[in-house]
């Protein structure tokens, strides 16, 4: 969030149903996409700008499912992205899927941990390699899935991307 809205980008962060003070039960991923789409239908209404998706864990899971068939989203971020299943006290293990990148050849930066549980190196390349680009796959050394005591380097990589991959498409667009 503060990596993107440093280049002055409206930035909209929010909680998916059931999560904190929201209204809803959790969806299991399914209704949680019509959450992203519900966003970005309002960052579209709101600013009338290019969109940018940028999600973390289960947000990007899911919120890359929306970015992706979404022509408004010009690039898309993908922080810790799960690629085993993971699961909560009282559910089953969540699987995720990306089938649905193959089709998505819109800039994609993904960005992960060197120590993320839940995205193992290999699994995140092979994810990386198996997508259309342009894309990027970036590990950051000494990281776990939540990025603790390397905030910095996430911010960096984020913005160093948005400066290569989207200031150039947006200037393109407008």
């Amino acid at each position: 969030m503060k990596a993107l809205n440093s280049f002055g980008f409206p930035v909209l962060r929010f909680n998916f149903r059931g999560t904190g003070l929201s209204q809803g039960e959790h969806h299991h991923g399914i209704g949680e996409v019509d959450d992203v789409r519900a966003a970005l239908d309002w960052m579209h209404a709101e600013y009338h700008l290019p969109l940018l998706f940028a999600g973390f864990s289960f947000g990007a899971a899911v919120g890359l499912r929306a970015a992706c068939a979404d022509p408004r989203v010009k690039a898309a971020i993908g922080a810790g992205i799960p690629v085993v299943p993971v699961a909560e006290a009282s559910e089953e293990p969540r699987v995720y899927t990306y089938e649905f990148l193959s089709g998505c050849a819109k800039p994609k930066l993904f960005v992960s941990g060197a120590r993320d549980q839940f995205g193992p190196k290999a699994r995140l390349e092979a994810l990386a390699a198996s997508v259309p680009g342009p894309k990027k796959l970036v590990i950051i050394e000494g990281a776990d899935h939540f990025f603790e005591g390397r905030l910095r380097e996430l911010r960096e990589t984020i913005e160093s991307w948005v400066r290569e991959a989207v200031s150039s498409q947006t200037s393109a667009i407008s």
